[in-house]
């Protein structure tokens, strides 16, 4: 049902008047939900891009990359709020030229799509309560019996088999929806990347996040720790995205998602 569901979503795209690589424009899809990397806003911002159909302005740190992505490209860069399900429908349908939104270029989406070079490299950590029994974990054994879950169709949730005697519960969509999960007690943690996980205990100081030293966490594929833009297959863009992200070096790169986590607002994590 959820596949049908973002196969219908990207259609309603297409057929809505949305023309991928129109004249001049870039349009580059996220879930505008994730923060840092992206985050809805109702004001405008030197940072923020207006999201196509008026609903409200995308900041992020995906957004500040897309930036300078259609910049290089000289086009106007247009930003189409999409649910996570949804993006790969949208890119393969036409309806978006590109993802930009936290993906990892895993086996599984080459198969469908053509990735660019990382953008942003990543660890995975674990969200819990301050006061609460994990809170000192220093190894994935210390979760053994602990109620975790992850992002719905994410590595995040693939990497819970890791825990010995863990408690896997459902999938969840969201991030935010897992904070409430964490705060109210339902679930013990959840899985994130380090960047979303600072974003999520700037927003609510009763969590933290643990993360590990090597050889005491996740075993996880270099293609998972990478976050690429995602295009149809064939696409052109690749190469000319490549040397634009080639002209952003490490330090600029960690001080725009720096930025990002500073910038972002409390509302969208909590």
């Amino acid at each position: 049902m959820k596949k049908l569901i973002s196969i219908l979503l990207a259609l309603a795209l297409l057929l809505g008047g949305v023309s991928a690589m129109a004249e001049g424009t870039l349009r580059v899809g996220m879930e505008c939900g994730y923060a840092p990397y992206n985050w809805t806003q109702p004001e405008a911002s030197d940072y923020a891009v207006a999201i196509d159909g008026g609903a409200g302005y995308a900041d992020g740190y995906d957004v500040q990359i897309a930036k300078a992505i259609a910049e290089g490209l000289d086009k106007e860069l247009v930003i189409v709020k999409v649910e996570w399900d949804g993006l790969i429908p949208a890119v393969t349908s036409g309806a978006i030229d590109a993802i930009i939104a936290g993906m990892s270029p895993t086996e599984e989406r080459k198969a469908t799509l053509d990735f660019t070079d990382p953008y942003y490299l990543v660890d995975m950590v674990v969200v819990v309560k301050s006061d609460g029994p994990y809170a000192n974990a220093t190894s994935l054994a210390d979760f053994s019996g602990a109620a975790i879950t992850g992002q719905l169709n994410t590595t995040h949730y693939e990497v819970i088999d890791q825990i010995p005697g863990v408690n896997k519960l459902a999938a969840m969509e969201t991030f935010p929806a897992m904070t409430v999960a964490l705060k109210s007690g339902a679930i013990d943690g959840y899985i994130a990347e380090r960047p979303g996980a600072i974003a999520d205990t700037m927003a609510n100081p009763e969590l933290s996040f643990v993360a590990f030293d090597e050889g005491n966490g996740f075993d996880v594929a270099l293609e998972d720790t990478q976050i690429s833009v995602g295009v149809a297959k064939g696409s052109e863009l690749v190469s000319s995205i490549n040397d634009i992200l080639a002209g952003l070096d490490q330090a600029a790169r960690d001080q725009i998602m720096e930025d990002a986590i500073a910038r972002q607002p409390l509302s969208d994590v909590e």
